[in-house]
């Protein structure tokens, strides 16, 4: 093949320089990954015939004998191996005549058949899951699965959409589909998943502790497939490209409340409503009915499904769970909790009492902060810092305490006010304010303000205190380096003309 020298040049940049995989390089290009070898030089060479040695090269047909017995011994060998292998033989043919002789030649794969299988009414449930795509949600995105339940004998199913393929979320769409069927069949059908089988050595079986649970609470016994034999629960297997042909095609997802909604609405209009497989032409919800009559009553308590874990609470008084942060109240800072989460709400407890309650975010590295446990945090930051301006003030004026008192009782904030009332204090210093403020409580002025303004007055009229002179640190061209103090009153009076 021909290419041109831009080609070329990006073939070899593309390898030597950003070092991309010879098949990646080919498909962005459009080349075959011979060209790629060829440019970048990697083609091994050629190796020489002597002169008389296969002069006349043997044609496939000797090879046919050869490429069988492999094939025979070695049933899934790629032909391009066998190619090499014949080469090392004298084979001087192309590759593609050879993969055609391999086509004919490999042995076929026997099909098995299977029995069909039939259920009794009442007798077993088949489950699975199936991978939906994605949702947006603040933060980022997470896959979503779509959980199913069929009732092998009546084929009636429910679902519903989730974000997490854990053991306690399998518990939790267990449950709720006992709760929706008002009932359980006598055995629950699976597959070898993760979360529902720890180690399994042939008929050797270590269940998830939290499926064992769930089924005990319920009086089921679960049970596997065989492994890579997904024929055995070929009804929920059916179920799933059911759902995916006429629920899933074609449609588009917003949000995981929209899709459970839309997904039970698909259950009762037109999966319930169609034709049985193997009983028409009653429909699944007859046989459903049917069948409900001989499922197992649900127990009386219901199984708790929440994930419970132990949390450490940082020194800002927060809870880590699945990336978020949930607040918790500041006196629990530094502390191990435990965290009760299902999936609607988040719980901190500790011990039995709940100190903080959420609901769920299934957004990624999201804040979830109740305002009245930052107001703690905030009101005792303040106390703090109002509590020592108040120590200061009330030891260069004692009498502002009766201040105080006139202020709490107008309903001031008195953080706001001690912040305010302070600065008075830095500016005029200690003699002014003292004679201030007792002159406020004299007069039992509850504005905090008037403080400040007598302050300047005293300032302005040199009375019987040594105020503190704040050098401002003027310039030497400036004349008039004193500020006089103007009355407020006359800030507004119209001006004569």
């Amino acid at each position: 093949m021909t290419i041109t020298p831009e080609q070329a040049l990006q073939i070899r940049r593309l390898y030597f320089a950003e070092h991309w995989p010879i098949g990646t390089i080919a498909r962005q290009i459009g080349v075959h990954d011979e060209v790629v070898r060829r440019v970048a030089g990697l083609l091994s060479p050629r190796r020489r015939i002597p002169n008389g040695a296969l002069a006349n090269p043997r044609p496939i047909i000797d090879y046919l004998d050869f490429i069988a017995g492999v094939l025979e011994q070695y049933p899934t060998l790629r032909a391009t191996r066998v190619f090499d292998m014949a080469r090392e033989r004298g084979y001087r043919g192309s590759l593609r005549t050879l993969r055609s002789v391999v086509a004919e030649l490999r042995p076929r794969p026997r099909h098995e058949a299977f029995l069909r299988s039939s259920v009794l009414a009442g007798e077993q449930a088949q489950f699975d899951w199936a991978h939906a795509g994605t949702l947006p949600v603040d933060g980022g995105t997470r896959p979503l699965w779509l959980f199913l339940g069929v009732l092998s004998w009546s084929r009636g199913m429910w679902g519903e959409f989730v974000f997490d393929l854990t053991a306690p979320a399998l518990a939790r769409s267990l449950c709720r589909f006992v709760e929706v069927m008002g009932g359980t069949p006598r055995e629950w059908l699976f597959d070898n998943a993760r979360i529902v089988v720890l180690e399994r050595r042939g008929e050797a079986i270590r269940f998830h502790p939290q499926l064992l649970a769930v089924a005990s609470h319920h009086r089921v016994q679960p049970r596997l497939c065989a492994p890579r034999r997904a024929n055995e629960k070929g009804r929920v297997e059916r179920t799933i490209r059911f759902v995916r042909e006429r629920f899933l095609a074609g449609r588009t997802l917003h949000s995981l409340d929209e899709a459970n909604a839309s997904l039970r609405s698909f259950i009762e209009d037109i999966a319930h409503v169609r034709e049985h497989p193997t009983l028409a032409p009653r429909t699944v919800a007859a046989c459903l009915v049917e069948e409900k009559k001989l499922l197992l009553s649900p127990p009386d308590k219901q199984f708790d499904v929440d994930v419970l874990t132990p949390v450490v609470v940082d020194k800002t008084a927060f809870v880590r769970f699945d990336t978020n942060s949930y607040s918790v109240p500041a006196g629990y800072a530094r502390q191990t909790l435990m965290l009760s989460a299902s999936d609607t709400q988040v719980r901190v407890l500790d011990k039995d009492d709940v100190v903080a309650v959420h609901d769920r975010c299934w957004g990624r590295r999201r804040v979830i902060e109740d305002f009245a446990h930052r107001r703690e945090i905030l009101d005792e930051k303040r106390a703090a810092r109002d509590s020592r301006g108040r120590e200061r003030m009330l030891v260069v004026a004692p009498r502002i305490a009766k201040l105080y008192r006139l202020w709490a009782d107008r309903g001031r904030n008195l953080g706001n006010v001690t912040w305010r009332v302070q600065q008075q204090l830095d500016l005029y210093g200690d003699e002014v304010f003292r004679a201030a403020v007792d002159d406020v409580a004299d007069r039992n002025i509850a504005d905090p303000a008037a403080i400040g303004a007598v302050c300047a007055r005293l300032r302005k009229k040199g009375d019987a205190v040594n105020a503190t002179v704040l050098h401002a640190g003027f310039a030497d061209y400036v004349d008039d380096k004193d500020v006089i103090h103007h009355d407020l009153e006359t800030f507004d009076a119209p001006r004569r003309h």
